[in-house]
C-alpha cells in the first residue's frame, strides 16, 4: 500500500509518500493539472492500493473527482487539528507534507465527513439563489436612494407599479437616468431567475423527507430547511444539541484560566449561510409563536437585540437537530420535547 501526506495549493502540491511493502519513503513536487494528475494516474495503472491524506480545501474538487474516477482512496482532514498538531515552530511545504504522512503512519489523522457529490451540487443552487438575492437587494437600495433624492419615500411600495411608474417618472441628468435604466433592467432580469431558482429548491424540498419535517417547524421554509439537511448531513455524527451550536459556529469564543472566565462573540465557525438562515428564521418563528416571542423579548431587554437573535437562532437549530434526528414534525416535537429526558420516559413518554 502506498500512503501519501500531500500538502496542496491551487498551483502545486507537495507530497511525501511511503510504500508500506518496501518501507521506502519519496518526496516529490507536482504542478497542477498535467503533471500531478499524470503521477496519480500511473499509480492507478500499477494496480496498488493508494492512499491520500490532505487538509480540507476549498480549490481540490478537481482533484477529488480525479482520485474518486482512478478508485484511490482519499482521506480529508481538519487543518486545525493537523496544525495543531505541528511540533516545530519552522513551517514549509514539506514539512507539511510529513507531518500529514506521519499522522497517516501513526493513525493519527484527524479525518473529517465530506459530503457526497450530490450533496454538494445541491449546496451550489442554494448558494447561488442566495448571491443572486443578495445582488437584487443592492440594486434595489440603489433605485430607493435614486427615490429618496427625488423626495419619495416609499419603502416597500416603490416596487408596485404604481410606485414603479413615479420611479420612472422623474426627470434625471443624463447619466443618473441611464443608471436608473440599467438598474431596473438588471431589475427585471434577476427577478425571473430568482423565482426559478426558488422553485427548483421547492422540488428538492419535496423529494427530501427529513427537509419536509423540518419545514413543518413555525418560521423554517424550504431554503432553511434544505440547507439544514446538507450542511448537517448525518444527524448521527452529533451527540447533542451543544455540538451543533459549536459546528455552526453559534457559541461564544471563550479563553478563560483559573477562576477568570472570559466569554467573546460568537465563534462564526462553519457554514455562513446556514448561520443566516437560521437567524433569519428564528426571528420569523419569534413572531409567530407566542412563547418564542416571550423569550426573544426577555433577552432582547437583558442582552440587547444582536445577542437575542444569536440565541434564538441556536434554540432553533438544536430544535431542527433533534427533529431530524428522531425523524419528527412539528407536532411530534411539541407533544415529545419536553419530557424528552426524565428517567424512566424513554422517548419522552410513558
Amino acid at each position: 500500500m502506498i500512503i501519501i501526506g500531500c500538502d496542496y495549493h491551487p498551483s502545486f502540491q507537495q507530497i511525501a509518500f511511503v510504500d508500506t511493502e518496501t518501507g521506502e519513503l519519496q518526496e516529490r513536487r507536482l504542478q497542477h493539472r498535467e503533471e500531478a494528475e499524470k503521477f496519480y494516474r500511473e499509480l492507478a495503472a500499477q494496480g496498488m492500493k493508494v492512499r491520500v491524506g490532505m487538509e480540507a480545501s476549498g480549490h481540490a474538487r478537481w482533484l477529488e473527482r480525479l482520485l474518486s474516477e482512478l478508485q484511490l482512496e482519499l482521506w480529508m482532514g481538519d487543518a486545525t487539528e493537523i496544525s495543531a498538531r505541528r511540533v516545530r515552530k519552522q513551517k514549509t511545504d514539506r514539512q507539511d507534507a510529513q507531518l500529514i504522512l506521519q499522522l497517516l503512519l501513526e493513525d493519527r489523522f484527524p479525518q473529517i465527513w465530506v459530503a457526497s457529490w450530490e450533496n454538494r451540487d445541491l449546496r451550489q443552487l442554494l448558494w447561488h439563489r442566495h448571491r443572486m438575492v443578495q445582488a437584487r437587494t443592492r440594486i434595489m437600495n440603489q433605485l430607493q436612494a435614486v427615490a429618496l433624492n427625488e423626495g419619495l419615500r416609499s419603502k416597500k411600495r416603490l416596487w408596485r407599479e404604481a410606485g414603479r411608474e413615479q420611479l420612472e417618472g422623474f426627470r434625471l441628468a443624463p447619466w443618473a437616468s441611464h443608471r436608473r435604466r440599467d438598474l431596473l433592467e438588471l431589475l427585471d432580469r434577476m427577478n425571473p431567475t430568482i423565482a426559478k431558482l426558488t422553485q427548483a429548491i421547492d422540488v428538492e424540498v419535496e423529494k427530501c423527507p427529513a427537509a419536509r419535517r423540518l419545514k413543518t417547524h413555525p418560521g423554517v421554509g424550504s431554503l432553511t430547511a434544505l440547507a439544514f439537511v446538507l450542511i448537517i448531513g448525518k444527524a448521527d455524527r452529533f451527540q447533542c444539541g451543544k455540538q451543533i451550536a459549536s459546528y455552526l459556529g453559534l457559541v461564544p469564543l471563550e479563553k478563560s484560566s483559573g477562576n477568570l472566565r472570559r466569554l467573546g462573540h460568537i465563534t462564526k465557525q462553519g457554514n455562513s449561510l446556514l448561520r443566516f438562515l437560521l437567524v433569519e428564521a428564528a426571528q420569523v418563528t419569534a413572531r409567530s409563536l407566542p412563547e418564542w416571542r416571550s423569550k426573544y423579548v426577555h433577552l432582547t431587554m437583558r442582552r440587547g437585540r444582536k445577542i437575542a437573535k444569536v440565541a434564538m437562532a441556536r434554540k432553533l437549530a438544536v430544535r431542527l437537530y433533534w427533529m431530524m434526528r428522531k425523524e419528527w414534525d412539528y407536532e411530534q416535537l411539541r407533544k415529545f420535547g419536553s419530557h424528552a429526558g426524565k428517567p424512566g420516559t424513554g422517548d419522552g413518554v410513558k
